[in-house]
């Protein structure tokens, strides 16, 4: 059955396939989930539209740490005090303001303190180098930063000492900003202060256009040199309402996931806050701290990457008989695509939790979700494109458009799409073309009932004889052996066939599992281009904070070896 669409693909309305959302006339994948409301006012800012957005929740945050709590109003309340006192020292629309904190229950009160103003938040990982640091600073030129007093000499180091700093835990303000051994940057003020602060009637006010860039987020850099994404008003707006079309309103979640990130911003900083949910607040990831909080504060939600539950699945017996998690129903799982055996293991041990996979990048925050129960079940998708979503499948040889079931490039079209790269015009009209179609570098193909199957990075398949053989495929295979705990697969250099796969392993506690048996294990599941032809053992596999594996640490590994 078709149905027709009278959407932006020409004059004449075309027909588009009720079951996989394809029109054969534009090659184009339309969203099968009811379209979302934009408000029509040009003039409005991401801070100003979540707050007016209706609910009865009390408590927005909770730090599970210090079990102090941030309701609703008090929320409000700071923002409105600390956006005054940042236009007191001189902060105004376009500046920049860069936050380098772990998660904390004031992290949103400051980036939506910076966008009211219509100035630029820019998030910085904290557990980046000074140099890594550094070099964002240098990109992004921020007049203000906010940071805590454990990272003071790491800003410090990185800013050679000269921008000027606001603490976000604690009082301790060297007057007049002065700088001190122990204070190592100028410090000027404390946020604790500037949500106490009673705003002045000289704060200066101007208009914002929902096309101004709102944040600027980096790129983990995983693939290239990192990047920064901007993201207008818009944007994240568009991106508040997404969350709404999926989400329900007043649940209560644990965050763990970093704020610094498009998953974590995008959600715990932003979206949930409109929907009026409870957000318990871990300052980073410890499994026993996040299972504790579960507990303790009766979650529904949980948001993770597929390290997390990797590590949820190896270590179920001793967290059922140690945690109570009745209370939980849905897991959310971003950040990195998520195998179909991993998905079963998790569903197998933990029957009465939903698994929900979603798929969105640093430059669109959501490109496909999961809805319902029914949707949960097609293990190894990413869910149906999200409400507003344009999909194209681009053969990257040829730059043909494909159909349903075939697999290539995914080229996306929403009004989440960022406004492009900061400073960066080339890698801009790279990435986005005349037509605002984002080309996302990501493989995969959207099957004959609309789901999205995301199969690998572009840059990461392995070409073996001239086949090609993604890595996400082969390290699947290996997450569904017994003794093998976590994987990565990359490419090693050979003569006569280019490239072979090369698997890195972490043996499960007590296992001695060989190379010749991991070998021989995948041998039988796949092409012979596809065999691994060496394993390496390793204690850990480096992966970036969202959870997608650094294959360029262990390719500069390997090569150092041979």
């Amino acid at each position: 059955m078709a149905v027709k669409h009278g959407g932006e693909i020409g004059s004449r309305t075309a027909t588009i396939d009720r079951k996989s959302g394809f029109c054969e006339s534009t090659s184009v994948f339309y969203s099968k989930r009811e379209p979302t409301a934009l408000p029509p006012n040009r003039f409005l800012d991401v801070t100003t539209f979540i707050s007016s957005q209706p609910h009865r929740s009390k408590t927005a945050f909770v730090d599970a740490v210090t079990g102090r709590r941030l309701c609703f109003s008090e929320l409000w309340l700071g923002v409105d005090r600390v956006t005054a006192c940042l236009s007191a020292l001189g902060v105004r629309k376009g500046n920049v303001v860069i936050i380098v904190s772990p998660n904390s229950i004031l992290f949103p009160v400051v980036s939506l303190s910076v966008m009211s103003l219509g100035a630029i938040i820019t998030t910085a990982n904290p557990i980046n180098t000074s140099g890594e640091i550094a070099r964002q600073i240098g990109d992004s030129r921020p007049v203000l930063a906010f940071t805590t007093c454990q990272l003071v000499s790491k800003l410090a180091t990185a800013s050679n000492s000269n921008l000027p700093v606001v603490l976000m835990d604690g009082n301790r303000v060297t007057p007049n900003g002065e700088q001190t051994h122990e204070n190592p940057v100028k410090i000027v003020g404390s946020l604790e202060v500037m949500m106490e602060t009673e705003p002045s009637e000289s704060r200066v006010n101007q208009r914002i256009d929902q096309d101004d860039t709102a944040a600027l987020l980096y790129s983990s850099g995983t693939t290239g040199t990192s990047k920064g994404v901007m993201l207008t008003h818009r944007n994240l707006i568009a991106l508040v309402q997404a969350y709404r079309a999926r989400y329900g309103l007043e649940q209560r979640t644990v965050c763990t996931i970093p704020m610094c990130h498009i998953f974590g911003f995008g959600g715990f900083a932003t979206a949930f806050i409109a929907l009026g949910w409870t957000i318990v607040v871990l300052p980073k990831f410890e499994m026993a701290q996040l299972l504790s909080a579960v507990e303790i504060h009766r979650s529904w939600y949980l948001s993770v990457v597929p390290p997390m539950l990797v590590a949820m699945v190896n270590g179920s017996n001793e967290i059922k008989s140690k945690y109570d998690l009745s209370s939980l129903r849905t897991i959310v799982v971003g950040g990195a695509p998520l195998s179909r055996e991993l998905t079963e293991k998790f569903v197998e041990i933990f029957p009465t939790v939903e698994i929900r996979q979603g798929y969105g990048l640093t430059e669109m925050a959501v490109v496909a979700s999961m809805f319902t129960k029914e949707e949960t079940e097609r293990y190894g998708s990413s869910g149906l494109l999200a409400p507003d979503v344009e999909a194209k499948i681009v053969d990257p040889d040829t730059d043909r458009v494909l159909g349903v079931n075939q697999t290539g490039e995914f080229w996306l079209r929403s009004p989440i799409v960022m406004k492009g790269y900061f400073k960066n015009e080339e890698a801009t009209a790279s990435t986005i073309d005349s037509e605002g179609w984002l080309k996302t570098g990501d493989l995969g193909y959207i099957d004959s009932e609309g789901f999205v199957f995301v199969v690998d990075r572009l840059k990461e398949l392995i070409k073996c004889n001239g086949y090609q053989v993604a890595p996400a495929e082969l390290e699947a295979l290996l997450l569904a052996h017994p003794e093998i705990a976590d994987a990565a697969v990359i490419p090693i250099p050979d003569m006569k066939a280019g490239q072979y796969p090369m698997a890195y392993i972490v043996r499960k506690a007590g296992s001695n599992i060989s190379e010749s048996e991991i070998m021989g294990f995948i041998a039988k599941q796949v092409s012979p281009y596809k065999k691994i032809r060496k394993v390496a053992f390793l204690a850990s596999i480096p992966k970036s904070p969202s959870g997608k594996i650094l294959r360029r640490e262990l390719v500069k590994l390997t090569t150092s070896k041979l």
